[in-house]
């Protein structure tokens, strides 16, 4: 085995999910990914844990989803499983990253809206995200696969105590800040309330690799128009050049240069879809470019994201509105011949921090 395979579960174990005795692990990735589940299970025996894997693939749920006809139900034996889990490891290894293309959007929609609650249950376990190299996503990124292993090693074998403390300057002025505003040229000008919402320092804990600082809007404050420069991809469905103008935190004009349907899909899944549920800055430099996985490519420094959807519980402050969602979509701007904003003040101007 790769002994790069062996560290990164180490570092799923130890830093991002903290397994002790006794814990409950859920492990869910496809066959593609079998040298790091070994691992894993390894790691997790070692500290007294309890591993369960799922088999996952979106081949597998491509053919429920066509073979499915009428109301979707919620899985109850899913439910059950995840509130007893105490941790649950995703791992991103499908060996064709496009399979649920072909399946309606307001069948995924729908399967969104019905199994909400597993993903709250998800979401309040010691959870997190990881990639395991597979040629499917070596194939995305334009690479050959040990091109990409590299690549994926390199963004996530790293020192990620150092990197949290070098974040941290970025998130108390986020903290402390009540507007942002993002200028990047010509389309994009967007300014949105942080007041009382909390900056996270997110460097590795739910997802591997991270690097970046991220925080909710106020969801009714959001307005301008931006337009994000990198492909969208969700639910295995692409999407470029998609442009979007907000009034009062609303999507209230929408366009993409590709597959604007299933833009029209996303936004129509709820309320909550049209509005913004995420602000998040990339620093994470080692991701130097894009490879249509977002897991990487919302990290890379000298970038913005923002989320179309579910705000995240630990970014609301107290008495604060929380929007709400069955989806959590990040969007990618290129800000290295941009400016980002706290409070009029400038931050980050050219991809460069004004403190570095």
């Amino acid at each position: 085995m790769d002994e790069r395979v062996e560290e990164h579960a180490r570092i799923l174990v130890d830093w991002c999910t903290d397994i002790e005795d006794g814990d409950d692990v859920v492990i869910s990735a496809s066959p593609e990914a079998d040298e790091l589940v070994v691992a894993l299970h390894r790691e997790i025996g070692a500290r007294g844990g309890n591993a369960l894997t799922l088999y996952s693939t979106d081949e597998a749920s491509r053919a429920y989803m066509k073979a499915h006809d009428g109301d979707f139900t919620l899985p109850e034996h899913a439910l059950a499983m995840y509130k007893e889990a105490d941790a649950v490891i995703g791992i991103r290894s499908d060996p064709n990253t496009s399979a649920m293309s072909d399946v309606e959007g307001e069948k995924l929609a729908e399967r969104s809206r019905v199994t909400k609650p597993i993903q709250e249950e998800r979401l309040s376990t010691r959870w997190c995200l990881t990639q395991h190299p597979t040629n499917a996503h070596a194939q995305n990124a334009g690479m050959s696969l040990g091109e990409y292993r590299d690549f994926v090693y390199d963004a996530t074998l790293r020192d990620w105590e150092a990197v949290e403390e070098y974040q941290e300057e970025l998130r108390e002025r986020l903290e402390e800040a009540s507007e942002v505003r993002v200028v990047a040229g010509e389309e994009t000008d967007i300014s949105m309330s942080v007041d009382g919402m909390h900056a996270v320092n997110s460097a590795g804990r739910h997802n591997m690799p991270s690097g970046e600082v991220f925080t909710a809007p106020v969801p009714d404050s959001v307005e301008g128009t931006v337009l994000f420069d990198k492909p969208l991809i969700h639910q295995g469905r692409e999407m470029e050049g998609v442009r979007l103008e907000f009034e009062e935190g609303v999507v209230v004009e929408s366009s993409a240069e590709r597959n604007e349907e299933a833009l029209d899909d996303l936004l129509e899944t709820d309320e909550g879809a049209r509005r913004l549920g995420e602000l998040g800055i990339g620093t994470n430099r080692e991701i130097d470019r894009f490879t249509k996985n977002m897991l990487f490519d919302e990290k890379m420094g000298e970038t913005v994201h923002m989320a179309l959807g579910r705000a995240y519980d630990e970014n609301v402050g107290e008495d604060c509105e929380r929007n709400d969602s069955a989806v959590h979509v990040d969007m990618i701007l290129d800000t290295s011949e941009g400016r980002i904003e706290f409070d009029g003040e400038t931050v980050q101007e050219n991809g460069n921090f004004v403190w570095e």
